[in-house]
């Protein structure tokens, strides 16, 4: 089992002197070691990987047991190139990823394990709101996902930054997260393999548990509410 944390960006939307990841929950813990203590519950054998460019110390000290990927362009560049490195650096075999500021329900992990074990490809997706600034997704006739991005008119839910890749669909998902742009979303490159590839992506609800993407303070304080 494999698992990857996106942790290279600056976060400077909450406005920490330090990684986003490290900011701290109520409960003691930080926004990592709530990620790192929920893989440790569903899938305490896993390899977890760890994406790292802001100040990288800091979260290799907090974590020195993880396996570090540097993405060294976190200045420049989006979630797609940081996923492109990490799923270069990984094992053959699926991976499970997170975005490294979701403060989320261990059950979601428990939700997508029968995916997982059947190595499929999923998105865990909340329907119960869509806002426009998200990254929101439709479906085909079959009900896997056609269309994954923040422009997405129609969205019938928002994903919510976990997610896994099937071990047969990872050289396609590499090749595409190398051909999006730079600042583009790691959703993009898995939006253009559907797209040409015809990557099989089936969207897990989770809408009863717990997610909560961590980007401004407000944010933060609905966090703390869950984990408190």
């Amino acid at each position: 089992m494999q698992v990857g944390i996106l942790a290279a960006g600056m976060g400077t939307r909450l406005g920490k002197p330090f990684p986003k990841s490290l900011t701290p929950l109520n409960d003691g813990r930080t926004i990592m070691g709530q990620q790192f203590g929920n893989i440790a519950e569903v899938f305490p054998d896993a390899q977890v990987y760890v994406v790292v460019g802001f100040k990288l110390e800091m979260i290799m000290e907090s974590h020195p047991r993880a396996v570090f990927v540097y993405n060294e362009e976190f200045d420049r560049t989006n979630t797609s190139k940081s996923l492109m490195r990490l799923l270069r650096a990984s094992a053959p075999g699926g991976l499970l990823w997170m975005n490294g500021d979701v403060v989320f329900d261990p059950a979601i992990l428990e939700r997508l394990r029968p995916y997982i074990e059947r190595d499929e490809s999923v998105v865990a997706v909340n329907t119960s709101q869509v806002a426009e600034e998200e990254v929101k997704y439709t479906v085909d006739a079959d009900g896997f996902i056609a269309k994954l991005s923040k422009q997405v008119v129609g969205g019938l839910g928002e994903a919510i930054g976990i997610n896994y890749v099937g071990s047969g669909d990872k050289a396609a998902l590499i090749k595409r997260l190398e051909e999006v742009a730079d600042q583009e979303y790691f959703e993009g490159g898995i939006e253009l393999s559907i797209e040409k590839d015809g990557m099989k992506v089936t969207p897990v609800d989770i809408s009863d548990l717990y997610a909560v993407e961590v980007d401004f303070a407000e944010d933060l304080i609905r966090a703390n509410e869950h984990v408190s």
